[in-house]
Protein backbone atom coordinates (compact mmCIF):
# COMPACT_ATOMS: atom_id res chain seq x y z
CA UNK A 1 0.00 0.00 0.00
CA UNK A 2 1.31 3.97 -0.76
CA UNK A 3 1.14 5.21 2.62
CA UNK A 4 2.10 9.33 2.52
CA UNK A 5 2.56 10.56 6.37
CA UNK A 6 1.26 13.96 6.47
CA UNK A 7 2.87 15.65 9.70
CA UNK A 8 3.67 19.18 11.25
CA UNK A 9 7.09 17.47 12.45
CA UNK A 10 8.62 13.66 12.08
CA UNK A 11 8.40 13.02 15.25
CA UNK A 12 9.55 9.86 17.57
CA UNK A 13 5.90 8.79 16.81
CA UNK A 14 5.85 9.44 12.86
CA UNK A 15 9.60 7.83 12.40
CA UNK A 16 7.94 4.61 14.48
CA UNK A 17 5.16 4.82 12.18
CA UNK A 18 7.19 5.25 8.87
CA UNK A 19 9.67 2.23 9.90
CA UNK A 20 7.18 -0.37 11.35
CA UNK A 21 5.42 0.55 7.72
CA UNK A 22 8.28 0.41 5.60
CA UNK A 23 9.19 -3.42 6.95
CA UNK A 24 5.97 -4.37 6.52
CA UNK A 25 6.60 -3.77 2.87
CA UNK A 26 4.60 -0.61 2.35
CA UNK A 27 5.46 2.34 0.34
CA UNK A 28 6.06 5.20 2.62
CA UNK A 29 7.15 9.06 1.87
CA UNK A 30 6.19 12.45 3.87
CA UNK A 31 5.12 15.94 3.78
CA UNK A 32 5.38 18.29 6.25
CA UNK A 33 1.96 19.58 6.68
CA UNK A 34 3.12 23.48 7.27
CA UNK A 35 2.74 24.84 3.15
CA UNK A 36 -0.42 23.82 1.77
CA UNK A 37 0.67 23.95 -1.36
CA UNK A 38 3.30 21.16 -0.97
CA UNK A 39 1.21 18.95 0.67
CA UNK A 40 -0.91 19.48 -2.30
CA UNK A 41 1.92 18.12 -4.54
CA UNK A 42 3.43 15.52 -2.75
CA UNK A 43 -0.47 14.45 -3.16
CA UNK A 44 -1.14 14.25 -6.89
CA UNK A 45 2.91 12.89 -7.48
CA UNK A 46 2.49 10.29 -4.96
CA UNK A 47 -0.82 9.15 -5.50
CA UNK A 48 -1.21 7.58 -1.78
CA UNK A 49 -3.75 4.83 -1.26
CA UNK A 50 -3.99 6.55 2.46
CA UNK A 51 -2.87 9.70 4.27
CA UNK A 52 -1.80 9.10 7.47
CA UNK A 53 -1.39 12.23 10.40
CA UNK A 54 0.62 10.87 13.33
CA UNK A 55 1.26 13.89 14.33
CA UNK A 56 -0.05 16.87 12.69
CA UNK A 57 -1.38 20.05 13.94
CA UNK A 58 -2.04 21.93 10.86
CA UNK A 59 -5.72 21.46 8.68
CA UNK A 60 -5.77 19.20 5.81
CA UNK A 61 -6.91 20.82 2.78
CA UNK A 62 -10.40 20.67 2.01
CA UNK A 63 -10.08 18.79 -1.51
CA UNK A 64 -7.95 16.42 0.13
CA UNK A 65 -9.29 15.08 2.86
CA UNK A 66 -12.76 15.06 0.94
CA UNK A 67 -11.24 12.75 -2.07
CA UNK A 68 -8.99 10.80 -0.32
CA UNK A 69 -8.56 8.73 3.25
CA UNK A 70 -6.99 10.37 5.53
CA UNK A 71 -6.74 9.07 9.06
CA UNK A 72 -5.43 11.12 12.10
CA UNK A 73 -4.08 9.94 15.20
CA UNK A 74 -5.32 11.60 18.00
CA UNK A 75 -3.89 11.42 21.63
CA UNK A 76 -7.41 10.98 23.31
CA UNK A 77 -10.74 8.35 24.58
CA UNK A 78 -13.44 8.20 21.63
CA UNK A 79 -15.48 11.51 21.70
CA UNK A 80 -12.32 13.70 23.38
CA UNK A 81 -11.43 16.73 20.60
CA UNK A 82 -9.47 19.68 21.08
CA UNK A 83 -6.03 20.62 21.38
CA UNK A 84 -4.94 19.87 25.00
CA UNK A 85 -6.24 16.47 25.06
CA UNK A 86 -3.22 15.13 27.49
CA UNK A 87 -3.37 18.72 29.23
CA UNK A 88 -6.60 17.96 30.73
CA UNK A 89 -6.13 14.23 31.05
CA UNK A 90 -2.83 14.99 33.41
CA UNK A 91 -5.11 17.70 35.10
CA UNK A 92 -8.23 16.13 35.48
CA UNK A 93 -6.59 12.90 37.06
CA UNK A 94 -7.91 10.93 34.93
CA UNK A 95 -6.77 7.16 35.68
CA UNK A 96 -7.33 5.70 32.27
CA UNK A 97 -6.69 7.83 28.65
CA UNK A 98 -6.09 6.39 25.27
CA UNK A 99 -5.28 7.07 21.54
CA UNK A 100 -8.28 7.38 18.62
CA UNK A 101 -7.51 6.47 15.07
CA UNK A 102 -10.09 8.75 12.97
CA UNK A 103 -11.21 10.35 9.33
CA UNK A 104 -10.31 13.46 8.45
CA UNK A 105 -13.81 15.39 8.64
CA UNK A 106 -15.06 19.18 8.55
CA UNK A 107 -15.24 19.27 12.34
CA UNK A 108 -11.56 19.03 14.25
CA UNK A 109 -11.64 15.22 15.76
CA UNK A 110 -15.24 14.48 14.48
CA UNK A 111 -14.35 12.14 11.95
CA UNK A 112 -15.28 8.41 12.03
CA UNK A 113 -13.31 5.76 14.12
CA UNK A 114 -11.40 3.52 12.59
CA UNK A 115 -9.83 2.27 15.46
CA UNK A 116 -9.08 3.00 19.60
CA UNK A 117 -7.29 2.01 22.51
CA UNK A 118 -6.89 2.35 25.92
CA UNK A 119 -3.49 2.82 27.99
CA UNK A 120 -2.95 3.43 32.15
CA UNK A 121 -1.82 6.96 33.15
CA UNK A 122 0.94 7.69 35.20
CA UNK A 123 2.01 10.53 37.40
CA UNK A 124 4.27 11.89 34.51
CA UNK A 125 4.58 14.61 32.16
CA UNK A 126 2.42 15.10 29.13
CA UNK A 127 5.55 14.85 26.82
CA UNK A 128 6.68 11.40 28.69
CA UNK A 129 2.70 9.74 28.19
CA UNK A 130 2.98 10.69 24.86
CA UNK A 131 6.91 9.14 24.12
CA UNK A 132 5.41 5.82 25.61
CA UNK A 133 1.76 5.05 26.57
CA UNK A 134 0.23 7.56 23.02
CA UNK A 135 3.26 6.22 21.03
CA UNK A 136 2.82 2.25 21.86
CA UNK A 137 -0.96 2.81 22.15
CA UNK A 138 -1.19 4.36 18.51
CA UNK A 139 1.52 2.26 16.61
CA UNK A 140 -1.02 -0.73 17.19
CA UNK A 141 -3.86 0.92 16.27
CA UNK A 142 -1.83 1.83 12.81
CA UNK A 143 -1.41 -2.22 12.54
CA UNK A 144 -5.69 -2.51 13.54
CA UNK A 145 -5.97 0.15 10.60
CA UNK A 146 -4.17 -1.70 8.01
CA UNK A 147 -5.66 -4.96 8.67
CA UNK A 148 -9.03 -3.35 8.52
CA UNK A 149 -8.49 -1.45 5.23
CA UNK A 150 -7.12 -4.84 3.83
CA UNK A 151 -10.74 -6.09 4.47
CA UNK A 152 -12.48 -4.22 2.00
CA UNK A 153 -15.93 -4.50 4.37
CA UNK A 154 -15.00 -2.72 7.00
CA UNK A 155 -16.46 0.40 8.05
CA UNK A 156 -15.16 2.90 10.77
CA UNK A 157 -17.93 3.67 12.93
CA UNK A 158 -19.56 7.26 13.47
CA UNK A 159 -18.64 9.50 16.39
CA UNK A 160 -21.93 9.24 18.92
CA UNK A 161 -22.17 10.68 21.71
CA UNK A 162 -25.57 9.11 22.74
CA UNK A 163 -23.15 5.88 22.75
CA UNK A 164 -22.19 5.21 26.24
CA UNK A 165 -18.85 3.92 25.15
CA UNK A 166 -18.20 6.90 24.08
CA UNK A 167 -16.72 9.12 27.21
CA UNK A 168 -15.05 11.96 25.91
CA UNK A 169 -16.01 15.49 24.69
CA UNK A 170 -15.00 18.57 23.16
CA UNK A 171 -12.04 20.31 25.25
CA UNK A 172 -10.82 24.00 25.24
CA UNK A 173 -7.13 24.74 24.02
CA UNK A 174 -5.73 24.98 27.96
CA UNK A 175 -4.64 28.58 27.66
CA UNK A 176 -2.10 29.93 30.55
CA UNK A 177 -4.82 31.54 32.43
CA UNK A 178 -5.94 28.33 32.92
CA UNK A 179 -2.95 27.04 33.81
CA UNK A 180 -1.23 29.47 36.08
CA UNK A 181 0.40 28.08 39.21
CA UNK A 182 -1.42 30.01 42.71
CA UNK A 183 1.90 29.67 44.68
CA UNK A 184 0.18 30.36 48.24
CA UNK A 185 -3.39 27.96 47.48
CA UNK A 186 -1.78 24.85 45.57
CA UNK A 187 0.04 22.48 47.38
CA UNK A 188 2.92 20.49 45.68
CA UNK A 189 0.93 17.48 43.95
CA UNK A 190 -0.87 20.05 42.23
CA UNK A 191 1.93 22.23 41.00
CA UNK A 192 3.01 18.79 39.87
CA UNK A 193 -0.02 18.81 37.88
CA UNK A 194 0.33 21.79 36.03
CA UNK A 195 3.75 21.64 35.11
CA UNK A 196 3.80 18.39 33.88
CA UNK A 197 0.55 19.07 31.88
CA UNK A 198 2.55 21.55 29.95
CA UNK A 199 5.27 19.69 29.61
CA UNK A 200 7.24 20.08 26.83
CA UNK A 201 4.92 22.74 25.34
CA UNK A 202 3.99 25.34 26.39
CA UNK A 203 5.36 25.51 29.68
CA UNK A 204 3.22 27.33 32.61
CA UNK A 205 3.90 31.10 32.90
CA UNK A 206 4.70 32.05 36.07
CA UNK A 207 6.94 34.70 37.85
CA UNK A 208 9.90 34.14 40.06
CA UNK A 209 12.12 36.93 41.51
CA UNK A 210 11.07 39.68 39.45
CA UNK A 211 11.38 37.57 36.27
CA UNK A 212 8.41 35.88 33.82
CA UNK A 213 9.47 32.49 33.15
CA UNK A 214 8.45 29.12 31.91
CA UNK A 215 9.03 26.34 33.52
CA UNK A 216 9.53 22.65 32.65
CA UNK A 217 10.85 19.41 34.67
CA UNK A 218 8.76 18.86 37.70
CA UNK A 219 10.14 16.72 39.95
CA UNK A 220 9.01 15.73 43.46
CA UNK A 221 11.01 16.65 46.22
CA UNK A 222 10.22 14.67 49.85
CA UNK A 223 12.66 16.36 52.30
CA UNK A 224 13.18 20.07 51.85
CA UNK A 225 10.62 22.49 52.82
CA UNK A 226 9.64 24.57 56.04
CA UNK A 227 10.10 28.09 53.85
CA UNK A 228 7.70 30.87 52.32
CA UNK A 229 6.46 29.84 48.63
CA UNK A 230 8.08 30.26 45.69
CA UNK A 231 11.79 30.13 48.60
CA UNK A 232 14.51 29.05 46.76
CA UNK A 233 15.44 26.50 49.02
CA UNK A 234 18.81 24.77 46.74
CA UNK A 235 20.10 23.76 43.05
CA UNK A 236 21.29 20.52 41.85
CA UNK A 237 22.45 20.28 38.31
CA UNK A 238 21.05 22.60 36.97
CA UNK A 239 18.08 21.92 38.44
CA UNK A 240 16.33 24.26 41.22
CA UNK A 241 14.42 23.45 44.48
CA UNK A 242 11.47 25.86 45.14
CA UNK A 243 9.46 25.93 48.38
CA UNK A 244 5.41 25.50 47.92
CA UNK A 245 3.07 25.52 51.04
CA UNK A 246 3.59 22.09 51.70
CA UNK A 247 7.39 21.23 50.99
CA UNK A 248 9.07 21.74 47.71
CA UNK A 249 9.31 20.85 44.38
CA UNK A 250 12.28 20.48 41.87
CA UNK A 251 12.02 22.41 38.46
CA UNK A 252 14.45 21.43 35.75
CA UNK A 253 14.38 23.77 32.93
CA UNK A 254 12.96 26.83 32.32
CA UNK A 255 12.68 29.48 29.59
CA UNK A 256 12.15 33.38 30.20
CA UNK A 257 9.02 34.62 28.28
CA UNK A 258 10.73 37.94 26.14
CA UNK A 259 9.90 39.05 22.91
CA UNK A 260 13.22 37.72 21.25
CA UNK A 261 13.45 34.45 20.72
CA UNK A 262 14.41 32.16 23.45
CA UNK A 263 15.13 28.75 24.40
CA UNK A 264 14.80 25.76 27.37
CA UNK A 265 17.98 25.89 29.63
CA UNK A 266 18.44 24.26 33.28
CA UNK A 267 16.29 26.38 35.85
CA UNK A 268 19.64 27.41 37.89
CA UNK A 269 21.33 29.26 35.06
CA UNK A 270 18.10 31.04 33.71
CA UNK A 271 17.71 32.86 37.66
CA UNK A 272 21.39 32.55 38.13
CA UNK A 273 21.24 36.13 39.22
CA UNK A 274 18.65 35.73 41.70
CA UNK A 275 20.04 32.93 43.47
CA UNK A 276 23.67 33.71 45.32
CA UNK A 277 23.53 32.27 48.87
CA UNK A 278 21.25 29.08 47.67
CA UNK A 279 23.52 26.50 48.19
CA UNK A 280 23.98 23.87 45.65
CA UNK A 281 23.29 20.29 46.88
CA UNK A 282 26.26 17.63 45.36
CA UNK A 283 25.06 14.56 44.20
CA UNK A 284 26.47 11.74 45.56
CA UNK A 285 28.91 9.83 42.86
CA UNK A 286 26.56 6.80 42.45
CA UNK A 287 23.55 7.74 43.83
CA UNK A 288 20.74 4.75 44.87
CA UNK A 289 17.90 4.13 42.77
CA UNK A 290 15.50 5.14 45.11
CA UNK A 291 17.42 7.85 46.25
CA UNK A 292 14.71 10.76 47.03
CA UNK A 293 14.53 14.34 45.16
CA UNK A 294 16.22 14.89 42.06
CA UNK A 295 18.91 12.53 40.50
CA UNK A 296 20.14 12.85 36.63
CA UNK A 297 22.37 9.29 37.32
CA UNK A 298 20.98 6.87 39.78
CA UNK A 299 23.12 3.45 39.97
CA UNK A 300 21.85 -0.34 41.60
CA UNK A 301 23.12 -3.87 41.59
CA UNK A 302 21.38 -6.96 41.40
CA UNK A 303 23.68 -9.95 41.94
CA UNK A 304 27.26 -9.28 39.81
CA UNK A 305 25.27 -6.69 37.28
CA UNK A 306 25.13 -3.28 37.73
CA UNK A 307 22.49 -1.02 36.40
CA UNK A 308 23.85 2.72 35.43
CA UNK A 309 20.64 4.89 34.68
CA UNK A 310 21.14 8.22 33.35
CA UNK A 311 18.36 9.96 33.25
CA UNK A 312 18.92 13.46 30.87
CA UNK A 313 16.83 16.67 29.87
CA UNK A 314 15.53 14.83 25.91
CA UNK A 315 18.73 12.89 26.25
CA UNK A 316 20.68 15.52 25.54
CA UNK A 317 24.66 15.11 27.51
CA UNK A 318 25.77 18.41 28.33
CA UNK A 319 29.93 18.60 29.04
CA UNK A 320 29.32 18.54 32.71
CA UNK A 321 26.87 15.65 32.54
CA UNK A 322 29.59 13.92 30.40
CA UNK A 323 32.09 14.53 32.66
CA UNK A 324 29.62 13.49 35.81
CA UNK A 325 28.77 10.36 33.72
CA UNK A 326 31.92 8.74 33.35
CA UNK A 327 33.24 9.61 36.90
CA UNK A 328 30.01 7.24 37.96
CA UNK A 329 30.93 4.63 34.81
CA UNK A 330 34.50 4.13 36.67
CA UNK A 331 33.05 4.11 39.84
CA UNK A 332 30.41 1.33 38.80
CA UNK A 333 33.33 -0.28 36.96
CA UNK A 334 35.42 -0.51 40.12
CA UNK A 335 32.54 -2.58 41.64
CA UNK A 336 32.85 -6.32 42.46
CA UNK A 337 30.50 -6.96 39.36
CA UNK A 338 30.97 -9.18 36.16
CA UNK A 339 27.84 -7.10 34.34
CA UNK A 340 28.00 -3.25 33.43
CA UNK A 341 24.30 -2.05 32.23
CA UNK A 342 24.11 1.03 30.62
CA UNK A 343 20.01 1.92 31.13
CA UNK A 344 19.86 5.52 29.42
CA UNK A 345 16.35 7.75 31.34
CA UNK A 346 13.30 6.65 31.23
CA UNK A 347 12.22 8.69 27.32
CA UNK A 348 15.78 8.35 25.82
CA UNK A 349 18.74 6.84 26.07
CA UNK A 350 20.91 9.12 24.79
CA UNK A 351 21.23 11.93 21.77
CA UNK A 352 24.11 12.68 21.84
CA UNK A 353 25.72 16.19 22.88
CA UNK A 354 23.83 19.23 24.06
CA UNK A 355 22.86 21.59 21.56
CA UNK A 356 21.12 23.94 23.63
CA UNK A 357 23.99 24.18 26.13
CA UNK A 358 25.88 24.85 23.05
CA UNK A 359 23.68 27.49 21.54
CA UNK A 360 24.09 29.19 25.11
CA UNK A 361 27.50 29.61 25.52
CA UNK A 362 29.60 32.43 24.90
CA UNK A 363 31.56 30.27 22.11
CA UNK A 364 29.52 27.58 20.83
CA UNK A 365 32.16 26.18 18.78
CA UNK A 366 34.66 26.07 21.84
CA UNK A 367 31.82 24.57 23.62
CA UNK A 368 30.73 22.00 20.89
CA UNK A 369 34.57 21.25 20.95
CA UNK A 370 34.75 20.80 25.12
CA UNK A 371 31.31 18.51 24.74
CA UNK A 372 32.43 16.36 21.73
CA UNK A 373 35.45 15.43 23.59
CA UNK A 374 33.63 15.23 27.16
CA UNK A 375 31.44 12.20 25.88
CA UNK A 376 34.55 10.70 23.61
CA UNK A 377 36.41 10.50 26.93
CA UNK A 378 33.22 8.34 27.84
CA UNK A 379 32.71 6.25 25.01
CA UNK A 380 36.64 5.46 25.10
CA UNK A 381 36.63 4.24 28.86
CA UNK A 382 33.24 2.23 27.69
CA UNK A 383 35.48 0.15 25.09
CA UNK A 384 38.71 -0.01 27.02
CA UNK A 385 36.41 -1.81 29.96
CA UNK A 386 38.55 -5.25 30.31
CA UNK A 387 36.83 -6.77 33.20
CA UNK A 388 33.19 -6.59 32.72
CA UNK A 389 30.79 -6.88 29.57
CA UNK A 390 28.99 -4.12 29.01
CA UNK A 391 25.53 -3.88 27.89
CA UNK A 392 23.61 -0.92 26.47
CA UNK A 393 20.04 -1.25 27.41
CA UNK A 394 18.24 0.85 24.78
CA UNK A 395 14.56 1.27 26.60
CA UNK A 396 14.39 4.51 25.14
CA UNK A 397 14.71 5.92 21.57
CA UNK A 398 18.94 6.96 21.18
CA UNK A 399 20.25 9.23 18.43
CA UNK A 400 23.57 10.67 16.73
CA UNK A 401 26.50 10.07 19.32
CA UNK A 402 24.05 8.65 21.81
CA UNK A 403 23.49 5.85 19.22
CA UNK A 404 26.98 5.78 18.57
CA UNK A 405 27.94 5.50 22.43
CA UNK A 406 25.81 2.49 22.62
CA UNK A 407 27.33 0.61 20.34
CA UNK A 408 31.04 0.65 21.93
CA UNK A 409 29.33 -1.63 24.48
CA UNK A 410 29.96 -5.36 24.27
CA UNK A 411 25.81 -6.35 23.65
CA UNK A 412 23.53 -3.86 22.82
CA UNK A 413 19.29 -4.69 23.64
CA UNK A 414 16.67 -2.94 22.53
CA UNK A 415 12.98 -2.18 24.01
CA UNK A 416 10.19 -3.20 20.94
CA UNK A 417 9.54 -0.09 19.28
CA UNK A 418 12.36 1.68 19.99
CA UNK A 419 14.09 4.07 17.26
CA UNK A 420 17.46 4.62 16.40
CA UNK A 421 19.16 7.43 14.16
CA UNK A 422 22.81 6.47 14.15
CA UNK A 423 23.41 9.46 11.77
CA UNK A 424 24.91 13.15 12.44
CA UNK A 425 24.44 15.15 8.59
CA UNK A 426 21.02 16.59 9.47
CA UNK A 427 22.82 18.63 12.10
CA UNK A 428 25.91 19.45 9.38
CA UNK A 429 28.20 17.39 11.35
CA UNK A 430 30.32 14.43 11.03
CA UNK A 431 30.33 12.84 13.75
CA UNK A 432 32.43 11.32 16.68
CA UNK A 433 32.16 9.09 19.60
CA UNK A 434 34.88 6.45 17.83
CA UNK A 435 31.66 5.84 15.35
CA UNK A 436 34.28 5.02 12.38
CA UNK A 437 35.35 1.71 14.66
CA UNK A 438 31.91 0.75 16.01
CA UNK A 439 29.90 1.15 13.66
CA UNK A 440 31.89 -0.73 10.74
CA UNK A 441 32.42 -3.03 13.15
CA UNK A 442 28.98 -4.35 13.75
CA UNK A 443 27.00 -3.49 10.46
CA UNK A 444 30.10 -3.39 7.45
CA UNK A 445 31.71 -0.39 6.27
CA UNK A 446 29.03 -0.39 2.88
CA UNK A 447 26.02 -0.41 5.43
CA UNK A 448 27.70 2.35 7.98
CA UNK A 449 28.16 4.40 4.96
CA UNK A 450 24.09 3.78 4.36
CA UNK A 451 22.87 4.31 7.48
CA UNK A 452 25.01 7.75 8.22
CA UNK A 453 24.50 9.65 4.92
CA UNK A 454 20.93 8.31 4.20
CA UNK A 455 19.82 10.06 7.68
CA UNK A 456 16.58 7.85 8.13
CA UNK A 457 15.03 6.52 11.57
CA UNK A 458 16.10 2.70 12.45
CA UNK A 459 13.34 0.16 14.04
CA UNK A 460 14.20 -2.66 16.06
CA UNK A 461 13.42 -4.86 12.97
CA UNK A 462 16.10 -3.60 10.98
CA UNK A 463 18.36 -2.83 13.61
CA UNK A 464 18.51 -6.60 14.74
CA UNK A 465 18.70 -8.13 11.00
CA UNK A 466 21.24 -5.21 10.52
CA UNK A 467 23.58 -6.37 13.36
CA UNK A 468 22.78 -3.08 15.28
CA UNK A 469 21.08 -4.47 18.18
CA UNK A 470 21.74 -8.10 19.52
CA UNK A 471 18.14 -8.86 21.13
CA UNK A 472 15.05 -6.91 20.79
CA UNK A 473 12.99 -7.59 24.33
CA UNK A 474 8.99 -7.03 24.93
CA UNK A 475 8.00 -3.25 24.50
CA UNK A 476 5.63 -3.55 27.95
CA UNK A 477 7.56 -1.46 30.44
CA UNK A 478 7.54 -4.56 33.27
CA UNK A 479 8.39 -7.70 30.51
CA UNK A 480 11.21 -5.64 29.54
CA UNK A 481 12.83 -5.27 32.59
CA UNK A 482 12.59 -8.88 33.60
CA UNK A 483 13.77 -9.98 30.80
CA UNK A 484 16.91 -7.35 30.44
CA UNK A 485 17.63 -8.53 34.01
CA UNK A 486 17.70 -12.07 33.06
CA UNK A 487 19.36 -11.08 29.88
CA UNK A 488 22.07 -9.87 31.92
CA UNK A 489 22.18 -12.44 34.31
CA UNK A 490 22.66 -15.00 32.61
CA UNK A 491 25.70 -13.15 30.96
CA UNK A 492 27.12 -12.99 34.80
CA UNK A 493 26.45 -16.50 35.18
CA UNK A 494 28.10 -17.77 31.89
CA UNK A 495 30.53 -20.58 32.61
CA UNK A 496 32.17 -19.14 29.74
CA UNK A 497 32.80 -15.77 30.92
CA UNK A 498 36.16 -15.72 31.70
CA UNK A 499 36.63 -17.15 28.14
CA UNK A 500 34.24 -14.26 26.84
CA UNK A 501 36.41 -11.55 28.66
CA UNK A 502 39.82 -13.25 27.12
CA UNK A 503 38.00 -12.96 23.89
CA UNK A 504 37.27 -9.27 24.21
CA UNK A 505 40.27 -8.43 25.13
CA UNK A 506 42.19 -10.20 22.39
CA UNK A 507 39.97 -9.11 19.47
CA UNK A 508 40.72 -5.05 21.11
CA UNK A 509 44.67 -6.13 21.00
CA UNK A 510 44.12 -7.18 17.73
CA UNK A 511 42.05 -3.75 16.74
CA UNK A 512 44.58 -1.70 18.40
CA UNK A 513 47.53 -2.70 16.55
CA UNK A 514 45.76 -2.98 13.01
CA UNK A 515 44.41 0.75 13.50
CA UNK A 516 44.94 2.37 17.52
CA UNK A 517 41.46 3.67 18.78
CA UNK A 518 43.56 7.61 19.17
CA UNK A 519 43.80 7.42 15.35
CA UNK A 520 39.88 6.75 15.37
CA UNK A 521 39.25 9.94 17.24
CA UNK A 522 41.75 11.83 15.92
CA UNK A 523 40.55 11.89 12.24
CA UNK A 524 36.70 12.07 13.85
CA UNK A 525 37.78 15.34 15.32
CA UNK A 526 39.85 17.14 12.68
CA UNK A 527 36.47 16.87 10.68
CA UNK A 528 34.68 17.73 13.54
CA UNK A 529 36.99 20.51 14.28
CA UNK A 530 36.02 21.64 10.56
CA UNK A 531 32.44 21.76 11.40
CA UNK A 532 32.66 23.65 14.54
CA UNK A 533 35.67 26.29 13.55
CA UNK A 534 35.19 26.69 9.55
CA UNK A 535 32.97 29.50 7.70
CA UNK A 536 31.41 27.18 4.93
CA UNK A 537 29.91 24.44 8.01
CA UNK A 538 26.58 24.34 8.16
CA UNK A 539 26.47 23.19 11.81
CA UNK A 540 25.77 27.00 13.78
CA UNK A 541 22.73 27.82 11.69
CA UNK A 542 21.67 24.26 11.39
CA UNK A 543 21.95 24.57 15.33
CA UNK A 544 20.27 27.36 15.74
CA UNK A 545 17.50 26.51 14.18
CA UNK A 546 17.13 23.21 16.05
CA UNK A 547 17.38 25.14 19.41
CA UNK A 548 15.16 27.54 17.92
CA UNK A 549 12.51 25.55 16.49
CA UNK A 550 12.42 27.07 13.61
CA UNK A 551 9.82 25.06 10.76
CA UNK A 552 11.91 23.70 7.84
CA UNK A 553 10.86 25.48 4.52
CA UNK A 554 9.86 22.05 2.79
CA UNK A 555 10.04 18.24 3.71
CA UNK A 556 13.94 17.13 3.69
CA UNK A 557 14.79 15.10 0.17
CA UNK A 558 15.45 12.20 2.36
CA UNK A 559 11.79 11.37 3.34
CA UNK A 560 10.43 11.97 0.20
CA UNK A 561 9.72 8.41 -1.86
CA UNK A 562 11.56 9.22 -5.07
CA UNK A 563 11.27 6.07 -6.73
CA UNK A 564 9.19 5.46 -10.31
CA UNK A 565 5.85 4.85 -9.87
CA UNK A 566 4.68 1.46 -10.40
CA UNK A 567 1.27 0.80 -12.24
CA UNK A 568 -0.65 -0.60 -9.27
CA UNK A 569 -3.70 -3.74 -10.61
CA UNK A 570 -6.85 -4.32 -8.87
Amino acid sequence: MRVLLLVTAFNGLSQRIYGELKAQGHQLSVVLGGHESEVCQAVSQFDPDLILCPFLKHRIPDDIWQQRLCVIIHPGIQGDRGPSSLDWAIIEQQAEWGVTALQADAEMDAGDIWATGPFPMRPASKASLYRREVTATASKLVQQLMERLAHKGFRPEPLDYQDPKVQGELKPLMKQPMRRIDWLADDSDTILRKIRAADSFPGVLTELYGELVYLYGAHPENELGGALPKTPLATREGALCIATIDGAIWVSHMKRKSDAPQFKLPAAWVLKAHLDGVPELAPPLLPAKDAPGYQQIRYEEQGEVGYLHFDFHNGAMGTSQCRRLLHAYQAASRRNIRVLVLMGGEDFWSNGIHLNHIEAADNPADESWRNINAINDLVKAILLTDDKLTVAALGANAGAGGAMMALACDQVVAREGVVLNPHYQTMGLYGSEYWTYSLPKRVGEAMARRLTEACLPVGTAQALALGLVDKVLSEARPRYLGELIDYCQTLADDQQFGSRLRAKAQTRSLDEAQHPLAEYRRQELTRMHHCFYEADSDYHRLRREFVYKVCPCATPERLVYRSPLVERTG
